[in-house]
């Protein structure tokens, strides 16, 4: 995948913690580099990888996995490789950091739960885990307490509650430390009150 990164922030080669954001269908990085004003991210580099066509995959992200691909399985490559670019400049997993929206809250809780580890958090602001239902054999790894806060609507358009609970469900079992919040009618955005949970429990931890 020809995955454009743009960075922002402390310099990854200077940073001791390191945000990547994840764009949703149709945005582009640069949008969701916008949401770092508001949060408390002074001393992260922040990452924030471009999908091509600003798509990461092309279907919705209930359907089955395989009409997805190739794009899903190059998008989850397309995560790894930052995650390892990141590691190289000395940021350990534990200091690495996830955040998307919509289409990049569901690839955001993907790969994390996919390869879970003690990150620094994850904050998916409307998303959920991917396919046409949830494949607990994908799914390795232990979080450690992982703090992870995920925002959506009641009813959201994209993103069924249903789904939102059933990844919150399987995340907890794998050991992560999650915050969900259900908002009625609050419609497919990123509201101030999910800005603040994110601040709160993701990035004032020292």
């Amino acid at each position: 995948m020809n995955t454009d990164i743009l960075t922002d922030g402390i310099p990854l080669n200077e940073a001791k913690k390191a945000l990547i954001m994840i764009h949703g269908r149709g945005a582009s990085a640069h949008d969701i580099l916008s949401i770092a004003k508001h949060l408390k991210v002074e001393d992260f580099a922040l990452v924030a990888p471009q999908a091509e066509n600003r798509t990461w995959y092309p279907y919705s992200f209930l359907a089955p996995l395989n009409e997805n691909e190739p794009s899903f399985s190059k998008s989850l490559e397309a995560i790894h490789q930052v995650v390892v670019a990141i590691q190289q400049n000395g940021i350990e997993k534990e200091n690495i950091y996830f955040l998307g929206f919509s289409q990049g809250a569901c690839l955001a809780l993907e790969f994390t739960t996919r390869n879970a580890a003690k990150y620094g958090g994850v904050v998916a602001f409307t998303g959920g885990l991917i396919g046409d239902q949830v494949y607990e054999n994908h799914y390795s790894g232990n979080f450690e307490n992982t703090p992870v806060f995920i925002g959506t609507s009641d009813p959201d358009f994209h993103v069924p509650v249903e789904r939102v609970n059933e990844t919150e469900a399987l995340m907890e079992k794998m050991g992560a430390d999650v915050t969900k919040k259900i908002y009625p009618n609050m419609g497919h955005t990123i509201s101030q009150d999910e800005i603040n949970c994110a601040n709160a429990l993701i990035f004032n931890k020292k």
